[in-house]
């Protein structure tokens, strides 16, 4: 290659490279959610976003595996949705080449009841539906632990599961049921573990937990979550700045009343 076409080659490449730069900057961020309260506080975000001229759809989804192979294969830039522990547990099972990126709310979970008004009248042998993925399924264990309903071995953390149940003194019957369908199974339950993204969904009220969790413990805090290769990029962290915003913490106030807490 002659001298001249190499500079020609060169500026050529570099074009290109500016080009798609360009592109990319240009083009809307794409962060995938749930519906209900985490869906709509990043709502608020991108209008704030937009006030300052970022461009960013929000993509909704009704399920917990979804979100993450979106964003794993690219169809997203980055999601909303999920505390660590959960996401360290995705992936393990499914090998996500995923990073948590910026720490954002901690969401609560409960016991719910459309039967009982106290927990000290749960009956024997009454059915307890959990959530039926590993991470949240240990979540509701702990959170039945607390309710003084049962107790798990010890030191087992996020690993512990039905079979390291120890004391079952009413002989709970554990059910373990996909998250978005706990708030559905209250008519045939005595109890339900519902994450408060599902129960405010389905028009729940968080004042009528029979106890929860999740307050304060930043163990449970929801995270961005994007891909090693793009956890940089600049759209992403031009949004994280608009949702980690007074005005999305006056919403997280005014409209939950203090239940949703927010990380930052």
């Amino acid at each position: 290659m002659t001298p001249l076409l190499t500079r020609r080659a060169v500026l050529g490449t570099a074009l290109a490279a500016s080009v798609i730069g360009s592109a990319r900057a240009a083009s809307p961020l794409r962060i995938g959610t749930t519906a209900g309260p985490v869906g709509q506080t990043l709502g608020v975000a991108a209008k704030l976003a937009k006030a300052q001229g970022q461009d960013v759809e929000i993509v909704e989804f009704t399920d917990w595996v979804t979100p993450n192979e979106a964003v794993a294969t690219g169809s997203l830039d980055a999601n909303l949705f999920q505390h660590v522990p959960f996401l360290n547990s995705a992936i393990k099972a499914r090998g996500y080449a995923l990073v948590p990126v910026a720490p954002a709310i901690i969401l609560p979970v409960g016991l719910f009841s459309k039967s009982l008004k106290r927990l000290e009248d749960v009956p024997r042998g009454a059915s307890v539906a959990i959530a039926n993925d590993p991470v949240n399924a240990a979540r509701g264990l702990h959170l039945l632990e607390k309710a003084g309903l049962l107790t798990l071995k010890a030191g087992l953390g996020d690993e512990v599961t039905v079979a390291d149940v120890v004391q079952n003194p009413k002989g709970l019957r554990i059910l373990e049921l996909d998250a978005a369908q706990l708030p559905r199974v209250l008519d045939d339950v005595a109890l339900a573990q519902i994450s408060f993204t599902y129960l405010i969904a389905a028009g729940g009220d968080p004042k009528t937990a029979l106890i929860t969790d999740g307050a304060g413990d930043r163990h449970y805090t929801l995270s961005f979550v994007a891909r090693p290769n793009n956890r940089d990029d600049k759209r992403l962290t031009a949004f994280i700045a608009s949702y980690r915003s007074p005005e999305v913490k006056q919403f997280l106030l005014d409209r939950y009343g203090g239940f949703l807490e927010p990380a930052w």
